[in-house]
């Protein structure tokens, strides 16, 4: 009876196995470009045999591209500078002028920290440098930093500056477009820090430079920053320091909890 039983229930698994696979053959070829859209969505996150994963710490990848002020080999071009990377996700596009239009503003407060700015957007160099024009009559300057032609997307996809959930935002070759990356590359070429925006937000330049200050007062005077920090407040000793030697260091501290201590170096 049991023998009979388990037959009977096995016979209607497979049955069941067999209608879902007979179903699903059938929604493929009704609906043939669903199915053949799939793929796409590999683009954003290819194997790690084709692309190593970007973490902090990790060395920017290098690449040869064509700017609006030459052609570079990016390794060359970062010459021991801070540098920012940034993208975008097309030319002629609303929230990308106004961005690229307070960076160039900014272009003193950067050089004073010595970083140097790229920018990246998914077209052309004639369209780049049209654009441009745009740039400086909109926000009244003179944008002086190069401007990479990622028109095949090469470097996008390099440094996973895809949105996995807009593979479906595409250009009239059928390749995704930016979205609004961020990177950070300190003069040892390590990616220190990054950023990602849908195509939607515009970013923040004063938190850019925000968080150059803070990287680089972490690395001159071996602290860290608290939450909303700008240079001048209080910074935090590090639980790997003790007291006695933070006192030496620093003069005062300020100890709220043992794993918490205050400290301020001035500006």
């Amino acid at each position: 009876m049991a023998a009979s039983l388990s037959t009977r229930l096995l016979r209607s698994i497979l049955a069941s196995s067999s209608c879902l696979t007979k179903q699903s053959i059938l929604r493929q070829q009704s609906f043939p470009s669903v199915f053949q859209r799939q793929p796409l969505r590999h683009l954003a996150t290819p194997a790690s045999s084709e692309q190593p994963r970007l973490r902090l710490g990790s060395v920017a990848p290098n690449f040869q591209a064509k700017t609006t002020q030459g052609d570079i080999d990016f390794h060359t071009f970062l010459d021991s500078k801070w540098t920012i990377l940034f993208s975008h996700p097309a030319d002629f596009t609303p929230v990308c002028t106004t961005e690229l239009g307070a960076f160039a503003k900014l272009r003193s407060e950067f050089e004073a920290r010595n970083v140097q700015m790229i920018g990246l957007s998914a077209n052309d160099l004639s369209s780049h440098d049209r654009w441009i024009k745009d740039i400086n009559e909109i926000s009244q300057t003179s944008l002086q930093f190069p401007i990479i032609a990622d028109a095949d997307r090469k470097v996008a996809y390099l440094y996973d500056m895809v949105d996995a959930q807009d593979l479906t935002n595409i250009d009239e070759k059928g390749i995704a477009f930016t979205i609004r990356s961020v990177f950070v590359i300190d003069p040892e070429k390590k990616v220190r820090l990054t950023m990602m925006y849908p195509a939607s937000v515009g970013r923040n330049t004063l938190e850019v430079l925000r968080v150059i200050d803070s990287l680089q007062t972490g690395d001159k005077k071996g602290v860290t920053t608290p939450i909303d920090w700008i240079p001048g407040d209080d910074v935090i000793i590090p639980p790997t320091v003790k007291t006695e030697d933070a006192k030496k260091k620093f003069g005062q501290v300020r100890e709220v909890k043992p794993y918490l201590r205050f400290t301020n170096i001035g500006k």
